[in-house]
């Protein structure tokens, strides 16, 4: 593996302050994207407050502007739902899948569709403002992938689920697209004010931070750019895998908290580097299992969750040292935590979203979604596991495309949660838009 190295050690002792909902309208509650929300969730479970059924795969994140939340669902629809009671306000319709998260930004939401546009709507509308187009989004593919055969054909990744989500500041719009670039929009027209190229698809959501991007590619590379010029400040090179092509390429999107830039990646690593130049502060090793969503950063501790292992780690955010560890049966977390008061919300592909208490790291509780609830059984081994092996027959492309669709029937929770005024909300690859209090 070959590592950028710097040579500064210094780490701030400071930590960032939970985000108020007037903040938060975009991924992981702000430019950060350090994932803390302003207020307490529900430690103990009381009940669904509502849900809303849409009729796709819901992976975006919900966000909250005012009274109305609004996420995107695999129906090819964004939509606007009442906070209190989950009614519909209004949806708009793209040409595909919206697996992004919206930003809400002075009236406007901003978000991103498989069908290669970036959309701006009005808040209380849904009014078309202006559109952009891509060079065309596309997933991650490379041949021989997970070890499929046949070897010498490219495939798209199963597990590429999202698309980048905007961050809005000063002015812009900033994104990732399939098509290899970052972007920078101007908010009021849709104009590209510039691009960058990177070596390969760009579904991670760029953090922002002191006037500087961080983003990482399939590439394996963590670019850090001007937000003013779209110029490289520096990079950052993470592993590599030759063989498969599954263990490569940062997939989970960065958190930057007091000059650190935290961020998992799929050649089995967290990463902590320097804001300022890019120097490894540490690395994290997870044993051969991805992190593919966020991670939450408060009180001198790093939250996340890995892929195939199942694992909901805190971590020391000085040194990287695991502090706890709590096991899901190797049901991957792609979620990224959700930080509110003294709990931790996070999906499973078990079709659980569960909350740790993390005052003596256990879980709270846990809530099952209706696919979960239908399906979930006839895709659990008896140990508790997910059942891979039925329906992947064998290793061809196909097969494996199978399982993979076969196991999100548990209505596998790949959104990250939104906590806000008590309450949680999440989707589900059941259909479903949750809200727990």
């Amino acid at each position: 593996m070959t590592l950028h190295i710097g040579v500064s050690l210094l780490v701030a002792t400071s930590w960032a302050p939970a985000v108020r909902a007037a903040d938060s309208a975009m991924f992981r509650g702000g430019p950060r994207h350090i994932g803390v929300y302003y207020g307490e969730g529900p430690s103990v479970l009381h009940g669904v407050k509502w849900k809303f059924h849409t009729g796709g795969e819901v992976v975006s994140s919900p966000v909250l502007s005012g009274a109305t939340i609004y996420v995107g669902s695999g129906d090819h629809y964004l939509y606007a739902l009442d906070a209190a009671s989950g009614s519909l306000k209004w949806k708009f319709k793209t040409g595909s899948r919206v697996s992004s998260t919206p930003a809400v930004v002075d009236s406007v939401v901003y978000f991103l569709s498989y069908d290669s546009y970036v959309y701006a709507v009005h808040e209380t509308s849904g009014r078309l403002l202006w559109k952009f187009k891509t060079l065309g989004e596309r997933r991650f593919s490379a041949s021989h992938l997970h070890g499929s055969e046949p070897a010498a054909e490219v495939m798209p990744d199963p597990f590429d689920l999202y698309l980048s989500s905007p961050v809005v500041a000063d002015g812009r719009v900033y994104f990732g697209s399939g098509d290899h670039n970052v972007y920078a929009l101007d908010v009021h027209d849709g104009k590209a004010i510039w691009t960058f190229r990177t070596g390969d698809v760009v579904h991670a959501s760029p953090a922002l931070a002191d006037g500087v991007l961080y983003v990482g590619s399939w590439d394996s590379f963590l670019y850090a750019l001007d937000a003013e010029t779209g110029k490289l400040r520096w990079l950052f090179k993470s592993g590599e895998d030759h063989d498969l092509h599954n263990q490569m390429g940062f997939q989970s999107s960065a958190a930057v908290s007091d000059g650190i830039v935290y961020l998992g990646c799929r050649d089995s690593h967290v990463y902590a580097l320097d804001a300022a130049s890019g120097a490894q502060r540490w690395a994290m090793s997870t044993q051969g299992s991805w992190v593919v969503g966020s991670p939450a950063v408060r009180d001198g501790k790093v939250y996340l969750g890995t892929s195939d292992t199942g694992l909901f780690r805190a971590l020391d955010a000085k040194t990287g040292i695991v502090r706890f560890t709590l096991s899901f049966k190797r049901w991957p977390i792609f979620s990224s935590p959700a930080l509110a008061g003294h709990v931790a919300f996070f999906g499973t592909d078990e079709g659980k979203l569960v909350a740790v208490d993390l005052r003596d790291e256990t879980v709270a509780w846990e809530f099952q979604t209706d696919g979960s609830r239908q399906h979930g059984a006839s895709l659990t081994k008896t140990d508790g596991s997910p059942n891979y092996e039925e329906g992947n027959v064998d290793n061809f492309y196909d097969s494996l495309m199978v399982g993979v669709g076969r196991l999100r029937g548990a209505g596998a929770i790949s959104s990250s949660p939104l906590v806000a005024n008590g309450v949680v909300y999440f989707g589900s690859a059941d259909g479903n838009v949750y809200a727990l209090n």
